[in-house]
């Protein structure tokens, strides 16, 4: 799926918004699309890998697990002292740590490699990380800062959290599912994608947009991942364009999936996706056009 057809989706699911307004059948689909084919499509995603192909990725690997670090470290001290909403706290935390490495990412990174294979395995490690980690941080944010074991069971409650779990825990056992099995889920899964765009385009609503909100998010979701790319890879030939775009990426739709999911600060969390996803495909069109 290119950057034009996740435009027009989003756009598809705005304007049936505008022209059904009746909430129930959006709710409906994100149901469908969240609960279930999500569910199927990280299963099936995860549990194809093996443990070789986890050792393979292993430069790619380390920076994953880098960027999460910085930016889940910075933008829970940021939060700490400088933000006085615990629900916006958490919601900015959420939307630092989980970028949209797929949907926008592969488009963007395709303008830098010809051979995309590093964004790739960036997206596919990045998600075996932070889907568990954002929906216990939406938990425990939603639940007034419950304990640790309360959250972590309400974020287990999250179907696409269990299965990526239980998937990972079959590939670090060795356990193999038949392929028979697994293509059909992963392709019944993959609906899962445009049907998250058009429900993202359903619930966009700019009134509660926050300049600071975008401040804060543009700069632990992509400004400082960005110059900490720049920083200390930047010899590493495709596997540094791919981290570059990657790590940079806006917040995935996934992330304000969840904040809806959670009923955590989801309005702000869209505007802010929405107008960032804007500037940051506007500059690595730039990037790219200055670097020949």
């Amino acid at each position: 799926m290119n950057i034009y057809e996740m435009l027009a989706l989003i756009a598809v699911g705005y304007v049936l918004k505008v022209v059904v307004r009746d909430e129930r059948p959006f709710r409906w689909l994100n149901i469908l699309s969240t609960r279930v084919l999500l569910t199927l499509f990280v299963f099936g995603n995860v549990a194809s890998k093996d443990l070789r192909y986890l050792i393979s990725v292993k430069p790619v690997f380390i920076y994953v697990i880098l960027i999460i670090a910085l930016c889940l470290g910075l933008s829970y001290l940021y939060a700490r002292f400088f933000v006085r909403d615990e629900r916006w706290a958490g919601a900015l935390m959420v939307l630092s740590v989980y970028p949209n490495t797929a949907a926008m990412g592969f488009p963007i990174a395709s303008l830098f490699l010809d051979d995309i294979t590093p964004a790739i395995l960036y997206s596919t490690t990045n998600s075996l990380i932070v889907l568990p980690l954002a929906s216990f941080i939406a938990a425990h944010y939603s639940s007034g800062k419950a304990s640790v074991r309360e959250s972590l069971l309400k974020a287990l409650k999250f179907p696409p959290t269990a299965a990526n779990l239980l998937a990972l825990a079959l590939v670090l056992a060795g356990i193999r599912l038949p392929g028979w099995f697994l293509e059909p889920v992963k392709a019944v899964g993959w609906w899962s994608i445009p049907l998250l765009l058009i429900y993202f385009g359903s619930i966009i609503d700019l009134r509660e947009f926050r300049p600071r909100h975008l401040l804060e998010v543009g700069l632990f979701r992509s400004v400082i991942p960005f110059l900490f790319v720049i920083l200390t890879l930047r010899s590493a030939g495709n596997t540094y364009y791919a981290v570059l775009v990657e790590s940079a990426m806006p917040p995935a739709i996934m992330a304000n999936v969840l904040l809806a999911h959670y009923r955590l600060k989801a309005g702000e969390g869209i505007a802010v996706t929405v107008i960032l996803s804007i500037l940051i495909l506007f500059f690595f069109i730039g990037l790219r056009f200055f670097t020949g």
